[in-house]
């Protein structure tokens, strides 16, 4: 049987500031995330499957994305949990705003390994991650390919 790659694409606001860093992105700032996640399988052959013909149901592929990453990093601000922006993300909890610590600079480098992490924990057993593309700008993006990992 072949293998397919299929992809699905995901749009989300995220705001976050890079801690330590030499330049403009030191300041809390914000993008509109394009996230393409490709898988690869083989499509189901059995004719009395409701998802014959399908590597994945396009929907099901959408909803471990939506649950894992898009309705968690959608307008939400995200901080390195060791940055000394912690008292403004404390107050922006505390004001009601969506704010997320995590444990790694969050540049788009490393929200795709987080991502890639997260996505693949949920797909099924037949089904592999092969790539993430996280695009931040219109000319700016970081990729993840699961055969360089």
């Amino acid at each position: 049987m072949s293998s397919i790659r299929i992809t699905k694409q995901f749009t989300f606001e995220t705001g976050h500031a890079l801690y330590g860093y030499d330049g403009k992105c030191k300041n809390v700032h914000g993008h509109s995330y394009k996230l393409s996640v490709t898988v690869i399988g083989s499509p189901i052959s059995d004719p009395g499957n409701v998802k014959y013909g399908m590597v994945i149901d396009f929907g099901d592929l959408k909803k471990i994305v939506k649950e894992e990453i898009v309705d968690i990093f959608d307008h939400a601000t995200v901080f390195n949990k060791n940055t000394p922006h912690i008292e403004l993300a404390h107050e922006l909890q505390g004001r009601g705003h969506h704010v997320i610590l995590v444990d790694y600079q969050p540049t788009s480098e490393n929200m795709v390994i987080d991502f890639a992490g997260k996505i693949k924990k949920r797909l099924p057993a037949s089904i592999s991650l092969h790539s993430l593309r996280l695009q931040e700008t219109e000319t700016s993006y970081a990729e993840w390919y699961q055969s360089d990992n």
